[in-house]
């Protein structure tokens, strides 16, 4: 990790933080009241047992810090570390790996806090473990413990926002509140301003996520204007809450969350109409769900480029089931926790069983398939020109005229977004910022096939049990799958594994269980290696033909040749059996290396001294290693362009000096994914090649 020297002595942290492994992760405010997202690496389990056991929003550390330098992002659909610090008003990113404790601030923040998290210990000592994660997410907010495999669920089916702290939380509680007041015989108006008090409170102890003030700010809004006695229009009080929210917190409309909440509640707003003519309670349930899904699915395909097509039926089931039944059962055992914890214990014993039914059947219904829709991220030029026919829609159906018209112009730039990607005449050959690794997706023109080269991975050291993370970063999943997901691919004809190493295929299994994939290319003898057994095990699942390939043989094309070209022997022992690919038309000649070294590059040499001259593209060997990209090797392909796949300051060095210096003294140019980022190559109808760097 590369830094610079800051000049920040003393940070205060927020309560926005997350202690997982070795490192607390979060956002803190320096001395000179700027706000940073703070990566702190602890030393000691001795240190990271204490700091657990209590809140650390409010307290002050003296620290040395780093300014974390700014690495290319992964590619234009990853998770982008720099819009998120924007979105949260913070100012930069540090590193701190020397710190002391000073005190801390007792003030009304850190209090809220500290209650919280004592809400949160709570939980997780008085629930039963397959409780908990639920119990925090809908009562406090809380989804740092979720499993992924509910997360995957919830998000196929179009349902994750039930664990989101939402307005119908809010007006659940508050009408629960009130009217508990008013039966013990406490006056209206003295309810209200219990409530006015109350909800504030209520919204630290949840997170403060932005729907949760949005719909407090609403509610408060109302209360207040009861309380003075003068009428205010629901429209007017969610137009107050935006821009108080807006003038208190400008970054907040860079947050999805503040984006989804008021665009989802504007709509039921405004669409009132529609509600009273639904007569029945389902008919009214299906037009609240379509309403929201219609003005915030441009949205979600810009920034999540998928929806969910069965949220429409899972919606009319699972949201009153967790208004109505789920919620109210958490925060009666909540209650009967802080009574008697011998009677919840016994209610648990009868609940869990339950409970834990109905998670397996919302899992087995999230593994169903055909419930994603994913055509491609549109541009923002596509997102206005979807909102602009969603809401000419929903005057037309208002007004009842240009019914067919409208419904049309509706569908449009969904058609467009579908049929985008296939009317591009080019072939694309993208070498993805997978870290020290190799992913190479091959994009056919009118994209009639797709062939992926090696997956990323990540290589895993031996480490303290303290100092592993909750859940393991998998490069499939938050890197490679985005980039396809992004792209609109949801099938891959080929994947070709060039070798077993971690680096290259660990990420597999992972891309087997998000995109369908038609056969499997390894090199002979890799599967006996125990890096991939979980893949093998995915593989066998899905009955997914897994074929061995040597020189000579070929993949079936209609726009390029492709050939292996290596190895010729049939016993794997490593780098040197890495399997490498030809790819050739009249214009166009690339040649995709894998982690082959020196003897296969000598030998490569040997048996191709004419075949090999003047390559077009040259994926260069073993990241730049310096057992690479021997001399005769590159003079004889002498490529126009040539990649280098190697993570950003990694600890190995590549690509070596001795190999960049080779490059430049043949005068070959390099781009490498550590220092540019994502990198396409683009080759035109015409032949023209065109390469493409985020940086």
């Amino acid at each position: 990790m590369q830094a610079s020297e800051i000049h920040v002595k003393e940070i205060t942290w927020t309560d926005v933080y997350r202690i997982n492994g070795q490192y607390i992760r979060g956002f803190a405010i320096s001395e000179d009241g700027e706000k940073w997202y703070v990566q702190l690496k602890l030393g000691t389990e001795t240190e990271k047992a204490a700091l657990m056991q209590t809140s650390i929003a409010g307290m002050v550390f003296q620290v040395i810090a780093e300014e974390v330098e700014k690495r290319p992002a992964s590619h234009a659909y990853a998770f982008n570390m720099d819009s998120y610090i924007k979105s949260n008003g913070a100012v930069g990113q540090m590193a701190v790996e020397k710190y002391q404790i000073i005190e801390k601030n007792e003030s009304f923040l850190a209090y809220m806090a500290e209650k919280r998290f004592a809400m949160k210990s709570h939980i997780q000592n008085t629930f039963p473990s397959s409780l908990q994660s639920e119990a925090e997410a809908l009562l406090i907010g809380s989804r740092e413990q979720m499993p992924s495999d509910i997360k995957d669920a919830y998000q196929t089916l179009g349902i994750t926002h039930l664990f989101a702290i939402s307005g119908l939380h809010v007006a659940l509680l508050a009408l629960m509140v009130y009217e508990a007041l008013i039966r013990i015989g406490i006056r209206r108006e003295t309810a209200n301003l219990v409530l006015l008090i109350a909800l504030p409170l209520y919204a630290f102890i949840a997170g403060g996520a932005p729907s949760v003030w949005r719909s407090v700010s609403v509610t408060e809004v109302v209360l207040l204007s009861l309380l003075f006695k003068k009428k205010l229009a629901i429209d007017d009080a969610f137009s107050l809450s935006v821009i108080g929210f807006v003038l208190l917190t400008p970054w907040v409309i860079f947050q999805i969350g503040f984006q989804l909440s008021y665009l989802a509640a504007f709509s039921l707003i405004y669409s009132s109409v529609f509600l009273k003519n639904s007569t029945s309670y389902v008919m009214q349930s299906f037009v609240i769900t379509a309403l929201c899904q219609l003005i915030v699915y441009p949205i979600l395909l810009y920034q999540f480029y998928e929806i969910s097509i069965s949220s429409f039926l899972a919606n009319l089931f699972f949201v009153p089931l967790f208004s109505f039944i789920i919620l109210p059962i958490n925060l009666f055992f909540l209650i009967l926790t802080y009574i008697s914890t011998s009677a919840s214990d016994f209610l648990f014993h009868l609940y869990e069983p339950v409970r834990r039914l109905l998670g397996e059947f919302i899992i087995y219904l999230g593994s169903l398939p055909y419930q994603i829709w994913n055509p491609m991220k549109p541009s923002l030029l596509l997102v206005f020109l979807a909102y602009g026919t969603v809401l000419f829609f929903f005057i037309s159906i208002e007004r009842k005229k240009q019914l067919v018209f409208c419904s049309f112009l509706l569908l449009l730039p969904m058609g467009i977004m579908q049929v985008t990607p296939y009317l591009d005449s080019s072939t694309k050959i993208t070498f993805l910022n997978v870290g020290q690794g190799d992913c190479i997706v091959i994009e056919m023109p009118y994209r009639k096939e797709i062939i992926m080269i090696d997956t990323g991975g990540v290589l895993r050291f031996e480490q303290d049990a303290w100092k592993k993370t909750n859940e393991d970063y998998e490069v499939g999943r938050q890197i490679v799958v985005p980039f396809l997901k992004g792209k609109g691919i949801n099938k891959l004809d080929t994947l070709v594994l060039t070798h077993a190493d971690a680096d290259h295929m660990e990420g597999a299994e992972e891309i087997l269980q998000e995109v369908h994939v038609d056969e499997i290319h390894i090199t002979p003898g890799s599967t006996n290696k125990n890096g991939m057994r979980d893949l093998m095990e995915e593989v066998r699942k899905q009955q997914i033909p897994m074929i061995e390939k040597v020189a000579g043989e070929k993949i079936d094309s209609s726009y390029f040749q492709f050939q292996y070209i290596y190895p010729w022997d049939a016993t794997y022992e490593g780098n040197n059996d890495s399997l490498v690919l030809s790819m050739q038309n009249r214009y166009f000649h690339g040649l995709f290396m894998g982690d082959v070294e020196k003897e296969g590059e000598l030998e490569l040499v040997s048996r191709y001294p004419e075949a090999l001259k003047d390559i077009t593209l040259l994926k260069i060997g073993h990241h730049g290693s310096k057992t690479s990209s021997e001399q005769s090797f590159l003079e004889l392909t002498d490529p126009a362009v040539s990649i280098i796949t190697a993570g950003f300051g990694n600890r190995f060095g590549h690509p070596h000096q001795e190999v960049v210096d080779r490059l430049d003294e043949l005068q070959i140019p390099f781009f490498q994914t550590g220092r540019e980022g994502t990198i396409e190559v683009e080759i035109t109808k015409g032949g023209e090649l065109l390469v493409t760097t985020p940086q």
